[in-house]
């Protein structure tokens, strides 16, 4: 790569190329960006984003378009990166919104639910938003989690919904977000073991493999399926 980088994102793009952004190589944010082509093998420069940021979000919406969200140090801003211009933009965000550690997942309805993570002052939010990429605005869900998180997972099902677990400090707590309604459910029942930083992975029966990740006694070695 064109710098060396640690808590940036990494983005599959339509075109086979993979967009990396931001991160750090020590203490301060990098507003740098650089492609990969897997045809050449060699990375090439995407420009500069509108704000230095890491430990941030990136979802790939329906049109190609790049949403990038919060980061550090102290970032409440979103701006879009559009791989046919090549040039990030800033797109409106809530003044009150996340900065870090928040999931995002991008849904059938081509939305994009922001949901957790940590404000200034590392407070844990059980807030969530919604992005709309035909207007270009957030919106808040019209409920809450039922619990603040960060360090969890969010895995869209086939059903449409989305399964959001875990969390520090070892939460075994999950809920759905329905976005026919906007709101968040408690699933049937809570993990088997508290975890955060773990993944899930949804697999083709539509079941969902919990594994690894943290807990109140450290890390662990287990795993679960949760089955809609």
């Amino acid at each position: 790569m064109s710098t060396p980088r640690f808590a940036h994102t990494a983005t599959l793009l339509p075109d086979g190329r993979v967009l990396i952004a931001g991160g750090t190589t020590s203490t301060k944010p990098l507003a740098s960006a650089e492609l990969y082509d897997p045809n050449t093998g060699a990375f090439s420069s995407a420009g500069v984003m509108a704000d230095a940021r890491m430990y941030f979000s990136a979802t790939l919406l329906p049109k190609g378009q790049v949403l990038l969200v919060g980061g550090t140090p102290g970032l409440q801003t979103a701006e879009l990166y559009d791989p046919t211009s090549g040039k990030f933009a800033r797109t409106p965000y809530p003044p009150a919104a996340r900065i870090m550690d928040q999931t995002a997942t991008l849904m059938d309805n081509g939305q994009v639910l922001i949901a957790g993570g940590r404000i200034l002052g590392l407070q844990v939010l059980d807030q969530a938003e919604v992005y709309d990429p035909k207007t270009g605005k957030f919106t808040p869900t019209v409920g809450t989690m039922s619990t603040e998180r960060y360090y969890d997972t969010a895995t869209l099902l086939a059903d449409g919904q989305v399964l959001i677990a875990g969390g520090a400090p070892g939460l075994d707590s999950a809920e759905l977000f329905d976005p026919k309604t906007g709101k968040f459910t408690k699933t049937a029942g809570p993990m088997t073991v508290g975890r955060y930083r773990q993944t899930a992975t949804q697999l083709k029966n539509g079941s969902v493999l919990i594994a690894g990740g943290s807990g109140e006694t450290g890390s662990g070695e287990t795993a679960e399926i949760y089955r809609p």
